[in-house]
């Protein structure tokens, strides 16, 4: 049968939902840091805006920001699955932190191990794995789903570049030390001008701006970056000088699957915490878990949040065996991020009033779940993708 599926070119992987010892080990063990060291704080970050430092600490600690990096860079020498088993299980207690781990995991790390020097890698990977927060710094007021059209601008001054404009809704941008920023070199040649630069927070010229006030994923920082005469040493280019779209192309597709596995754990959580109510909450004398109606709702709830897990893992797992992945990506972030919504929204149902109410959990998943049908792609720039993949077989 192997022989066969080679033949026939399908993917050889380890079967979507079985996990090998060591996976399981690591998902329990992140489950456990985040039961223990998250949960209890998660309202209060939620109403301060703010990650507590101490858990962005026990982050790196943990190794949960540097999975896939080899011991040569600090890193844990993980696979890419068990980065996004660790977004999940975070993502399951609170978004928020689950985010802050998947942008420096799935985003900076990866784009410096495929595309930065030995040099590079050696100088800004163990620090993203030690102490440093890393973002991501694509979006700009006029280009979201547009990315290509950004005009932060690159100056060539010779031994350096110099860095003028500005950046939205970028996500770690308070606790960030290290920015992989996007900017044109030339922007008559569009997006064939785009570079990518490693600019870190000391440089001259860089400062954050307004922090965002925002519906979901309060704790998480999204802000405003500004660039006036940012001077950045052209060591600091990543990769090849006009070739930054390539780069931001390739890990927003890993990234995606990250946000996947943000939405599945989001989903998880809010089902978890619903579940367990309807047991406890009586009317009529009996469980509401009791009445048909409410477990055709849980049946739903938990058969949609199975077929997101399925296509999450599947989409990790072949990026892992170097399989073509890219359609299985987008699928994975979009439907994904739809169960989220739908979970959540039905788990607010269930919970009927102490639902609607910040003193239980699910009113907040409800919040959360909305920002991964928008960032890294909206969910109609993953159907974009997946129709002109399509339309290619």
């Amino acid at each position: 049968m192997a022989g066969t599926q080679e033949a026939m070119g399908l993917s050889i992987v380890q079967p979507l939902t079985v996990l090998s010892e060591e996976e399981k080990l690591f998902a329990a063990s992140v489950r456990e840091f985040a039961e223990a060291e998250i949960k209890p704080y998660v309202r209060e970050m939620d109403e301060k805006q703010k990650i507590r430092p101490e858990i962005i600490q026990k982050c790196f600690e943990l190794g949960l920001m540097g999975i896939e990096p080899g011991e040569e860079y600090g890193g844990s020498g993980g696979s890419f699955f068990m980065a996004c088993l660790a977004i999940e299980e975070l993502a399951r207690v609170d978004p928020s932190i689950s985010v802050c781990v998947d942008v420096n995991n799935t985003l900076v790390n990866n784009a410096l191990l495929n595309y930065g020097t030995e040099s590079q890698k050696k100088n800004y990977i163990p620090r993203l794995c030690k102490d440093t927060v890393g973002a991501y710094c694509l979006s700009e007021a006029g280009s979201g789903s547009d990315a290509f059209a950004l005009q932060t601008r690159a100056e060539d001054k010779g031994d350096r570049y110099m860095l003028n404009g500005r950046k939205l809704w970028i996500t770690n941008g308070n606790e960030a030390g290290i920015f992989l920023v996007f900017a044109n070199v030339d922007l008559s040649k569009g997006y064939k001008g785009i570079t990518a630069f490693i600019v870190e927070k000391e440089f001259p010229g860089f400062s954050v701006g307004k922090k965002e006030d925002k519906l979901g994923i309060r704790a998480s920082s999204t802000c405003e970056l500004l660039f006036d005469n940012c001077e950045v040493p052209k060591e600091n280019v990543l990769g090849e000088v006009g070739k930054g779209y390539k780069i931001a192309i390739e890990t927003l597709n890993e990234g995606r699957i990250g946000i996947g596995a943000q939405m599945l754990g989001l989903a998880r959580g809010a089902f978890e915490c619903t579940l367990a109510y309807t047991k406890e909450r009586k009317q009529y004398g009996q469980a509401i878990s009791e009445f048909q109606g409410v477990q055709f709702q849980l049946t739903e709830m938990a058969t949609q949040i199975e077929a997101a897990r399925l296509m999450v893992y599947n989409a990790a797992r072949l990026k892992d065996a170097g399989q073509p992945f890219i359609k299985q990506a987008a699928m994975a972030k979009l439907y994904a991020s739809i169960v989220a919504e739908k979970v959540s929204s039905e788990a607010v149902n269930l919970y009927g009033g102490y639902g609607y109410v910040k003193d239980y959990p699910v009113e907040k998943y409800f919040r959360d779940c909305k920002i991964g049908q928008i960032y890294e792609g909206t969910s109609n720039i993953q159907r974009q993708t997946i129709a002109k993949l399509l339309l290619a077989e």
